[in-house]
């Protein structure tokens, strides 16, 4: 993708980094203030566990409809009113647990939250994609280190909120609007939006045919894989530490910050080496690196390497989901409904990743089950060629979405560094 200078789309670009750092913000502050939701229900960590797959449920479902969402609202809506509705409903969160303590609301309040979430995830992405091709270089990496930064900020709001016995209740209110404010600002700078179709039967058309196109579901495999990677690290990793080689919590804490650190770095300058080396090779890398490190995490003889593990490992996943919007997102007519698959694809990992390893833990210890997520990453390594660019469909083409492009109307292609095509940017009409 040629770099364009277009100053026009400044103000888009940072309107879109506004509204992933928020995203980062809501997840970060549930996080960081579960403890003090589990005090004010009085749970135990079972019942934590089951609280929480209300969340998992709530997105699992809304990320499955977001597609069509977007195709009938547009993305700029639809991250305006999942976002809404994701920070109502985390001040919803606070207000049940604290005020009320009721489980039920405060679940409820959290199925809402996850539903938000993951639809405004979807739009975020298309949005993304679409800010990323007017303004003419890779970005999409480093959006997603934004949404990376916002976790640290919440994170250490959080700490702040714990440390001075801030009520959850206010902690989560006062969060909400610094989202919505973040959130409705930054929409107001965004660029047209070419995602909305209306309504009708060709949005179901376009999303069925989303689900039966082999390189979508590919995307949703590769994701899926690293997904897992980077899922099994959030999750295992400082418990790994203490466990597995016989650290105090506090090391694990440290790895994990680690991690993290490392994947936050290489997505926000990941965008150089997409643009220089193109999505393929920069997928491979990536792929191998990942596997690298959880191999010599799982194997390592020592404390020290494992710390080492931990960068390649954070390195290597970092770039894979935004790589994989990225490409989901080629054609702006069908963005919304590709995205929508692979994100439902890729939230698998999620869903199921973390009760699994635990169910495989107990059998063959927790190194061992992780070293079971380095089939899945070989796996993304070997499907990596599906990133590759490919054309976009024009606007009249969608009039049937089976139809077929013509030689006069593909628009004239650019080689990319990886010795693929894609359609240069400044062609592309959002």
């Amino acid at each position: 993708m040629k770099a364009v200078a277009n100053p026009e789309v400044l103000p888009w670009r940072n309107g879109v980094i506004a509204t992933y750092f928020a995203s980062g913000l809501v997840i970060s502050t549930l996080v960081a203030r579960l403890p003090s939701v589990r005090d004010a229900l009085g749970l135990s960590h079972g019942e934590v566990g089951l609280l929480l797959l209300c969340m998992t449920a709530g997105s699992f479902l809304s990320v499955s409809a977001s597609g069509f969402i977007v195709m009938r609202l547009g993305s700029k809506r639809t991250l305006v009113l999942g976002a809404t509705l994701a920070s109502l409903a985390m001040a919803g969160v606070g207000i049940g647990s604290a005020v009320f303590g009721s489980v039920a609301l405060t679940g409820l309040a959290l199925a809402l939250q996850g539903m938000g979430t993951a639809s405004w995830n979807v739009a975020s992405n298309v949005q993304g994609a679409a800010m990323e091709r007017a303004l003419g270089k890779g970005i999409m990496p480093a959006l997603h280190g934004f949404f990376s930064v916002g976790t640290v900020v919440g994170a250490a709001a959080g700490a702040i909120g714990a440390a001075t016995h801030l009520s959850i209740a206010w902690h989560f209110g006062l969060m909400a609007l610094v989202v919505l404010l973040l959130v409705h600002g930054g929409a107001r700078t965004f660029g047209p939006d070419a995602t909305s179709t209306g309504s009708g039967p060709s949005n179901k058309a376009l999303l069925a045919a989303a689900w039966r196109e082999p390189r979508t579901l590919v995307l949703g495999l590769l994701v899926l894989g690293m997904a897992l990677a980077e899922g099994a690290a959030g999750d295992w990793v400082a418990l790994a530490l203490s466990d597995g080689y016989g650290s105090a919590n506090t090391v694990g804490a440290l790895g994990y910050g680690v991690f993290v650190t490392a994947m936050t770095t290489a997505r926000m300058l990941g965008g150089r080496a997409l643009d220089r080396f193109g999505r393929v090779l920069v997928m491979r890398v990536s792929a191998a690196s990942a596997l690298a490190g959880l191999l010599l995490f799982v194997f390592g003889p020592s404390i020290q390497v494992a710390m080492a593990a931990l960068v390649l490992w954070g390195l290597g996943v970092a770039l894979s989901f935004p790589i994989a919007m990225t490409a989901a997102s080629d054609d702006p007519m069908r963005a919304a409904a590709r995205v929508s698959v692979v994100s439902t694809i890729g939230y698998g990992a999620f869903l199921g990743g973390p009760p699994l390893l635990g169910l495989l833990a107990d059998r063959i210890g927790l190194l061992n089950a992780l070293a079971s997520v380095g089939v899945l990453v070989v796996m993304s390594f070997v499907l990596a060629g599906a990133t590759a660019p490919v054309h976009k469909t024009t606007p009249e083409q969608e009039s049937t979405p089976e139809r077929k492009s013509t030689p006069e109307q593909k628009p004239e292609p650019e080689t990319e560094p990886d010795g693929q095509t894609s359609v240069g940017a400044a062609t592309i009409k959002e």
